[in-house]
């Protein structure tokens, strides 16, 4: 059976809603409120969004990273990715949809893992776009490595006692509850001994230290939060899954994490090719168009040619997840996109800037933005290098050595064999000669 490269035409319907929609109502969102999206809305702000958030719900798009027993649409992963790929152009479009990451993994994971009562203490807000969450996971002296983890809970009575120290906790300042991964068992692994706990972040003894930013940022107005957990209790049901088993609950949350970002990063990269493109046909130097030197025409063709190749890549992990609904089993497709996504957008940006010339690296542009997303991306919800060990090692379990003194493509063996398999057609071809 033949695999077109379309979709069904009710669905492509809302996608060409869609594309308009952002363009006409999202777009303007990020030039007058940049970065707002991580903010708690003011009144002005929500006089304009909660209408735009009710449109989406009545187009049946809100909130489509999950399926219907979640919450959500349940059009699957790949649908996902034809949509997150417009969103991609406009960073209040998230918002707007009800796809804002970090709310979007953290839905998922209480979603697949919460009680009753967790869903509807923390799932039905984040759902409905009335709250933030934070997730808080990395260490200072650990970065993401689990096994280096020492923030830890002990179990005193009816409550869970935390202390430790936890990192680019984001959106932390404006969060209502932070999901943290915590030691609950030294005794054993890391993969086995930690938990997951759903603390309100009104909780005493969570203490905001101060608020990273990226660079360009002023000093304490960023987003991602150094957090001292001091002696912050919490019941016993704050505790996510069961206890043992934040590692398998973080591996669900940022396997889809990773591919969302890989299809927004689509959208963000075909922005920057349009921007190329309209910048190459409006401007003239030494006497012709941008458009007509083969520099930029080159800048032009690599990009096309490396966001198609991302494209694709991506949507054949997507099919693949919704093909065996398991992360797990797509790791290795899901860490080489987060491998390429860095990778693509820093290349066709970095030739967007080169393109716009100086204009390119204001702030009157937003390609900077972009390239520094980029080096962000590398580091987000892992580093790359270890994406790349992750791919590697899955690819090799497909594989096995040769048992033999040179390898299994050597050709004078191979002719040697060769032979054999035909010996008895090529004696009767001598013998006729």
């Amino acid at each position: 059976m033949a695999w077109g490269f379309e979709t069904e035409p009710e669905y492509q319907k809302k996608l060409d809603w869609t594309a308009d929609f952002v363009h006409e109502y999202c777009e303007p969102l990020d030039v007058l409120w940049p970065h707002g999206q991580f903010e708690p809305m003011t009144d002005e702000q929500r006089r304009i969004i909660d209408p735009l958030k009710d449109e989406v719900r009545a187009q049946g798009l809100w909130a489509t990273h999950l399926g219907p027993e979640l919450g959500g649409q349940g059009y699957g992963q790949l649908k996902l990715a034809l949509l997150n790929e417009i969103l991609g152009h406009s960073s209040w479009s998230s918002t707007v949809f009800g796809t804002q990451a970090p709310d979007t993994g953290n839905a998922e994971i209480i979603a697949h893992y919460g009680t009753q009562e967790q869903k509807d203490r923390y799932l039905e807000p984040l759902l409905n776009g009335e709250l933030f969450s934070s997730y808080s996971m990395t260490e200072p002296h650990g970065g993401s490595d689990p096994t280096q983890f020492t923030c830890h809970a002990v179990k005193d009575g009816d409550e869970w006692v935390i202390n430790g120290w936890k990192y680019f906790s984001s959106n932390a300042k404006t969060s209502t509850f932070l999901v943290v991964m915590v030691v609950t068992n030294p005794e054993v692994s890391a993969y086995q001994g930690m938990s997951m706990f759903l603390v309100p972040t009104e909780t005493p003894g969570v203490n905001i230290v101060r608020n990273i930013g990226l660079y360009g940022e002023r000093v304490n107005e960023g987003s991602h939060a150094l957090v001292h957990y001091e002696d912050a209790r919490v019941p016993v049901d704050a505790l996510l899954g069961g206890e043992g088993q934040a590692f398998a609950i973080a591996q669900t949350r940022l396997g889809g994490g990773r591919i969302h970002h890989a299809m927004r990063t689509i959208g963000n990269a075909q922005r920057l090719v349009d921007m190329m493109c309209e910048r190459a046909l409006s401007r003239s130097t030494q006497g012709s168009l941008l458009a007509d030197k083969q520099f930029v025409q080159g800048f032009i063709a690599d990009s096309y040619a490396q966001l198609t190749q991302f494209r694709l890549m991506v949507l054949n992990t997507a099919w693949k997840i919704d093909k065996y609904k398991d992360y797990q089993r797509v790791r290795k497709d899901i860490a080489a996109c987060k491998v390429v996504m860095p990778q693509v957008l820093h290349d066709i940006a970095w030739r967007t800037m080169q393109v716009h010339g100086a204009l390119g690296t204001t702030n009157e542009m937003p390609i900077f933005e972009l390239i520094l997303g980029a080096a962000a991306m590398g580091l987000a919800d892992g580093p790359t290098e270890v994406h790349k060990v992750t791919v590697a090692r899955q690819l090799l379990r497909d594989y096995e050595a040769t048992t033999g003194m040179f390898p299994s493509e050597w050709i004078p063996g191979k002719v040697e064999a060769a032979r054999a398999k035909f010996a008895q057609y090529l004696e009767h071809e001598v013998a006729n000669r």
